[in-house]
């Protein structure tokens, strides 16, 4: 049975902080200092770590709000098994807020020893403090599609902490209920699909249009995966020999966005992603823009709900669209002018080595993980989860292509797309702005 609307309402309003930044969203900061304990000898296993005897501390600053109480249940764990080790944990929501506040320690001579970084455009920002962790014994381990954002010239900088695929969170019983017997691989059947849902009394879509990193970040890395060489197209816009303006994979997107916006629910600008959480799961409407992050928070809210995940048709090009888009929201790195940084290459093997890292990775924290050691199941990560990973598994996949732009321009996009919802601009007007964005930006 469903909850109460009211119910769904409260409930993902204390969830969906958690949600964004999974979603490389801009939550409220979430700090959180630890204690250690104050023993004085460890048994080391991975990386050498600290065998002195002296208590080192091992600062990690990191964005992941949703794994902030995980994250404090297995430091104490870990400092049992290294009571030499102790770590301070500190969080502050991504985005933005966790960008500045980084800066902000490096400058005042606080940096972290372990930070979040997102790899490729910021990797290249902070490569100056990166140590070189090609030679840790998780590495051989990565599965190639999350080695990508932090390797350069061969080595790897950044452990990812997992994968997460983006696309359209579904209601797979309302779908049979209209009659909907496959997801839909084109633009046109997920319009079909979408007169279906209404026939039956549904709203098809729920629009967080408020929120710029499901526009400006998520949702718009379509149309740059789905151009004929990403890399190229990127490069040619970073030295003026490519362009947004006429681009025909930025009009399918842009059609794409048109479509969820008649098919949606009213005033899709002011609606958030609270609130098209609680409409999902109230089955108010089929479908979000979403990630196998929604999994938890959907399970608060309607325990047990039938639903599924699917990629982003922009076009009638089935085989083109049949690809999710899957990246790394995170890698932690080390910094290499750290004095503790061999403590901090022994917690991260902790982390993706022992058995109580691993269970927490799949079960707690229902990630699709990063390594090829760490085995789990569609139980331990959910439906949705195990939709990501099948594409990830058929080799189905787009890559995030948000960590490549400029920094500050998905800011900048979602402020353009957000224009044309309104009305504000036409479509040609709407290219234009999105060039202009990347335009001021770029190096």
């Amino acid at each position: 049975m469903l909850r109460k609307r009211s119910a769904a309402v409260m409930s993902a309003a204390l969830l969906m902080s958690v949600a964004l930044a999974a979603c490389g969203g801009n939550s409220n900061n979430n700090a959180s200092g630890n204690t250690a304990n104050n023993a004085s000898n460890s048994a080391q296993n991975g990386s050498a770590g600290n065998t002195s005897g002296e208590v080192k501390t091992v600062k990690i600053f990191q964005f992941k709000t949703e794994i902030v109480e995980g994250l404090n249940e297995l430091k104490v764990e870990f400092e049992k098994e290294y009571p030499n080790i102790k770590l301070d944990i500190q969080t502050v929501g991504g985005g933005a807020d966790y960008a500045a506040a980084l800066k902000t320690k490096f400058a005042s001579g606080d940096a972290p020893d372990i930070f979040s970084n997102g790899g490729y455009a910021e990797m290249a920002l902070w490569q100056d403090k990166l140590e070189d962790l090609s030679d840790q014994p998780w590495v051989k381990d990565l599965i190639p599609l999350a080695a990508e954002p932090m390797t350069k010239d061969g080595k790897t900088y950044g452990m990812p902490m997992n994968l997460e695929g983006i696309g359209y969170v579904y209601n797979k019983d309302l779908f049979a209920k209209a009659g909907i017997t496959n997801t839909p691989k084109t633009i046109s059947e997920l319009e079909e699909d979408a007169k279906k849902l209404q026939a039956i009394g549904v709203t098809p879509f729920g629009n967080a249009y408020q929120e710029w990193w499901l526009l400006g970040n998520q949702g718009i890395s379509v149309a740059f995966a789905q151009q004929d060489n990403v890399n190229e197209f990127i490069d040619g816009l970073n030295a003026g020999t490519s362009t947004i303006v006429g681009n025909p994979v930025f009009k399918d997107w842009s059609n794409l966005l048109n479509l969820t916006v008649k098919y949606g629910q009213k005033n899709p600008l002011t609606t958030d992603a609270n609130t098209h959480l609680a409409m999902f799961a109230s089955g108010e409407t089929a479908m979000m823009q979403e990630g196998n992050w929604a999994q938890t928070l959907v399970d608060n809210i309607t325990p047990g709900m039938n639903i599924g995940m699917f990629p982003m048709p922009i076009n009638d090009d089935a085989e083109k669209n049949d690809k999710m888009t899957v990246g790394v929201p995170a890698n932690l790195v080390v910094n290499k002018d750290s004095s503790s940084k061999e403590e901090a290459k022994t917690f991260l093997n902790w982390l993706v080595t022992s058995d109580m890292g691993k269970e927490y990775i799949t079960k707690k924290w229902k990630f699709i993980p990063a390594l090829s050691t760490i085995q789990t199941t569609p139980e331990d990560i959910g439906a949705l989860g195990a939709d990501v990973d099948s594409y990830v598994k058929e080799g189905k996949v787009y890559g995030l292509q948000s960590s490549k732009f400029p920094d500050g321009v998905t800011q900048e996009f979602a402020s353009v797309i957000q224009q044309l919802i309104a009305g504000k601009v036409d479509e040609a007007g709407w290219e234009k702005g999105m060039q202009a964005a990347w335009d001021k930006l770029k190096k």
